[in-house]
């Protein structure tokens, strides 16, 4: 299935906030190795992206929050997939149960249906639960070798104005 079309283009882009400590090593899929994720469970090695800036600042801030974001250093890190027929898009309508798609509990059946799409495709794209009209693209790094490459990274400075003083 082909991307949506604000999604298209040469080159599709996806972006990663992390703590920059772990900015070298931003391709292992070492958190979602020991944590697990929304589409994956813990022993899976998934790189999780968001499909603008954005969207990637606003995944890591409803985990963290915007007063660590403001106060630890981070890297925003972009990535190109050069070919958009590698990806396999997840629709809304795609999701079995609709509450995937709604913030709250990750299920065991949410990351085995993530799991397995991932195993099958190498690179999803996920719609984004903390942003609606945003996606998320997640990759197994060993079975997406060569399909993506690192474009840059810098260093992420946030607004002020999303921590303001009490």
């Amino acid at each position: 299935m082909p991307l949506p079309p604000y999604l298209g283009g040469p080159d599709v882009l996806a972006w990663r906030l992390e703590r920059t400590v772990y900015a070298e090593t931003w391709d292992s899929g070492e958190g979602a190795y020991r944590c697990g994720g929304r589409w994956s469970s813990v022993g899976l090695r998934v790189v999780y992206c968001a499909m603008d800036p954005a969207t990637a600042i606003l995944e890591v801030a409803v985990h963290r929050g915007f007063d660590v974001l403001d106060t630890e250093r981070h890297t925003l890190t972009w990535l190109k997939i050069a070919d958009p027929s590698q990806i396999h898009v997840v629709n809304p309508s795609d999701v079995p149960n609709p509450n995937w798609l709604r913030p709250g509990y990750v299920s065991q059946g949410q990351r085995q249906f993530g799991r397995a799409l991932l195993h099958r495709h190498g690179i999803v794209a996920f719609p984004s639960v903390v942003s609606t009209h945003s996606w998320n693209l997640a990759f197994i790094p060993s079975a997406a070798a060569g399909a993506y490459a690192l474009v840059d990274q810098e260093p992420f400075a946030l607004d002020g104005r999303l921590h303001p003083p009490v």
